[in-house]
């Protein structure tokens, strides 16, 4: 049996989606363990990889953003003070990986887009692999100053190999692959179903809303877009808007890619995953182009 140490971004739930649509197919190879890293949506990737072995650790992967109150704009202020105290103890952090790889005799290490594990899996001479269409120390630039970023730097550049997703314009001096749009599989009779739960007559336009499960916006419900004509819309959990022709998706539910696929369109902010299942659901996309946004600015989707 082979050991991997899979590390996902502890920012939202997009990176956790397009992970478990990889893991999916890893553990089609019968002779793979596999170990999760990760924090923020722990229950969720716990719920859909349901696996004698899959492990899962509890761990701070990264930072991801911080949002100004009711915006989807970066608070640069917290963001800078997170980030120091993320790398104030970067060594401490370096060794407990390496004894983390040790002790579970890992063979490889996965990360999406996890510095965390680079630089330890390097020292041990074990393979690791950056998966993403971004790296953090590129989406931090104009948000933090250069000299600031350089532990995300150095650890990004140990990586073995990097493979780029879609839209990616990251350049590392490491062996690079490229790799298209990719999510989670859709079921037909699913999608069927939660278009006639949104639209039993089907003389309505349905509307996926994405903003992100990390967004906090308590003026939602003032937005002049719910009154738009002959539209119903669908969003996320966590958006709380009491009208009748908005409907959340559950909290218990764990294959949100079908809400996407049920749509006519998706308005999204440019996160890779949401994007990636609205494509290869074949469902026309609407993007919020965010210019303080490093990682949104990178990306060839919006040139």
């Amino acid at each position: 049996m082979k050991t991997i140490s899979y590390y996902i971004s502890d920012y939202g739930y997009g990176h956790a989606a397009r992970s478990i649509a990889v893991i999916r197919e890893l553990l089609n190879v019968p002779e793979v363990n596999i170990i999760i890293c990760h924090s923020f949506a722990l229950p969720f990737i716990q719920e859909s990889l349901v696996s004698e072995r899959v492990r899962f650790r509890n761990i701070k992967t990264d930072l991801g953003y911080f949002l100004e109150k009711d915006s989807i704009h970066p608070d640069k202020a917290r963001l800078l003070a997170e980030y120091q105290a993320f790398v104030g103890n970067w060594e401490e952090r370096i060794q407990e990986e390496s004894d983390f790889f040790r002790l579970n005799q890992v063979d490889l290490v996965v990360s999406d887009i996890s510095p965390l594990p680079f630089e330890a899996a390097e020292s041990l001479g074990i393979p690791s692999v950056g998966v993403s269409n971004f790296t953090w120390y590129t989406a931090y630039h104009e948000l933090i100053d250069d000299h600031e970023l350089q532990t995300f730097r150095q650890a990004y550049q140990q990586m073995t190999y990097f493979f780029s997703l879609a839209g990616s314009r990251e350049i590392w001096q490491v062996p690079t692959k490229q790799y298209g749009f990719f999510s989670r599989d859709i079921d037909a009779e699913e999608v069927q179903r939660i278009r006639k739960m949104a639209d039993p007559k089907g003389n309505k336009k349905v509307i996926f809303l994405g903003l992100g499960m990390k967004i906090d916006v308590d003026t939602l419900n003032q937005l002049p877009i719910w009154q738009s004509p002959d539209c119903v819309f669908l969003v996320s959990s966590n958006v709380h808007v009491d009208r009748s022709n908005v409907f959340q998706i559950p909290e218990d539910y764990i294959e949100s890619q079908h809400y996407l696929a049920a749509a006519d369109l998706v308005i999204s902010k440019a996160g890779w995953g949401m994007i990636g299942e609205a494509i290869n659901a074949n469902v026309p996309l609407l993007i919020l182009d965010r210019p303080s946004m490093k990682e949104d600015q990178k990306h060839d989707w919006l040139s």
